[in-house]
């Protein structure tokens, strides 16, 4: 699979991520990099980020979400991330749930 190749990133962030800002924090950096899915926060604390795109596009946010969070900005305390890759499913726009 190329960069340029189309993808879906789910990825599973572990840490300090509900009720800080960062589902918005990450909608606004996957919407900057023209990429489509949702941030959602799931029952036991995790923020799962679903992100289609270009695979490049979609590696630029996986490194964002594990960044240290003084370099943009990040709300919350990222301890973990678990990505998983697979084929588009046709996401449409950001949002948050």
């Amino acid at each position: 699979m190329s960069e340029t190749d189309d993808a879906r990133l789910t990825a599973f962030v572990h840490g300090t991520v509900q009720g800080v800002g960062f589902r918005w924090w990450t909608r606004s950096r996957a919407l900057e990099l023209g990429l489509s899915g949702h941030a959602t926060n799931l029952r036991d604390g995790r923020v799962q980020v679903v992100a289609e795109g270009t695979r490049e596009k979609c590696s630029r946010l996986l490194d964002l979400l594990r960044e240290k969070p003084s370099q943009h900005d990040r709300p919350g305390e990222v301890t973990a991330v678990v990505e998983q890759w697979t084929t588009p499913r046709g996401e449409s726009g950001f949002v948050e749930r």
